[in-house]
């Protein structure tokens, strides 16, 4: 392959990867003109697009030299997300695990417990997700379900909110202490963001599966969620441990902030690699490839 056959192949990889990004932006722009004053209403960015996908395609190119220092060293990294729905936690997390390898970052989004989780020690369920050495785990909402999620929907007692506070802050001790990075965010937006938000994913079909009865009954509890959170914050951020907010109304922005800070807080650097030389292709003169019948090929319709 010629230096120029192979520098216009390497920018349709890079155009590709562009691509796939816009892919998952374009859809924010996908609502019917009778709805438009929901777009009219919705914050606006003034992070512009170009700006935006190279900072984006920058951080992640760190993400693999963390992903790579993380497998390389042993370490243990646990990220937590939590916040109010359609906060921005799953975006974020998209777009941290885009580029990685899946096997070495894991995201962990538990459903409901069942009748034998609910017996169980409360942490029980989540210990077997924890991350071992090489391993980075993102936990799409985590134990503190139990001071949110549970406690303002009344799935969780008084008492098993208050003995959950009890024991959080020294699980998350015996974690770091066993060698475990745990970073923790709080995903925040403003009542008319979220319920904007909920709009779109309500009259948009690619959206609707993101809409759940818990999150419609949640705008109606959105204060009950502010003293939830108000009092997780206070009584949950350690020093081990601290919590760290993230504004998500700029989704954008949220994004490219996070990923920066959870970058900040990794002391990674870049991993000395064997050189990678492809090998010949061996050509065998008597091997014929055999012809397979059409039906076994999906239709090439596009």
């Amino acid at each position: 392959m010629s230096d120029d056959s192979a520098r216009t192949w390497v920018e349709a990889e890079w155009q590709d990867s562009l691509d796939e990004e816009l892919e998952m932006e374009i859809d924010d722009h996908l609502i019917a003109k009778e709805l438009a004053f929901i777009s009219d209403l919705k914050h606006k960015s003034d992070l512009d697009r170009t700006t935006y996908f190279h900072e984006l395609l920058r951080q992640q190119a760190e993400l693999v030299k963390l992903q790579d220092w993380v497998q390389h060293t042993g370490q243990k990294l646990v990220v937590i997300f939590e916040g109010r729905d359609a906060a921005g936690k799953g975006g974020v997390i998209k777009r941290i695990t885009q580029r990685l390898n899946p096997r070495v970052a894991r995201v962990v989004a538990l459903p409901a417990p069942t009748e034998r989780e609910k017996s169980q020690w409360y942490f029980q369920r989540y210990v077997p997700h924890l991350p071992a050495a090489g391993e980075m785990v993102l936990f799409d909402r985590s134990w503190y379900n139990r001071s949110g999620v549970e406690r303002v929907m009344e799935f969780a007692t008084e008492d098993q909110v208050e003995a959950f506070f009890n024991d959080v802050s020294e699980f998350e001790r015996m974690l770091v202490r066993s060698g475990i990075v745990l970073v923790k965010y709080w995903f925040s937006i403003t009542d008319q963001e979220q319920q904007l938000r909920f709009l779109m994913r309500i009259h948009d079909p690619l959206k609707q599966w993101k809409l759940s009865p818990m999150d419609l009954e949640s705008r109606k509890r959105w204060e009950d969620y502010t003293k939830a959170k108000e009092e997780t914050l206070e009584r949950t951020n350690i020093p081990e441990a601290p919590w760290f907010i993230v504004e998500g109304n700029d989704k954008k922005k949220a994004r490219l902030n996070c990923i920066n800070h959870l970058l900040s807080m990794m002391p990674y650097e870049d991993v000395p690699h064997d050189p990678i030389h492809l090998p010949e292709r061996v050509f065998n003169p008597d091997y014929e490839r055999k012809v397979l019948p059409d039906e076994l090929y999906v239709p090439q319709k596009f």
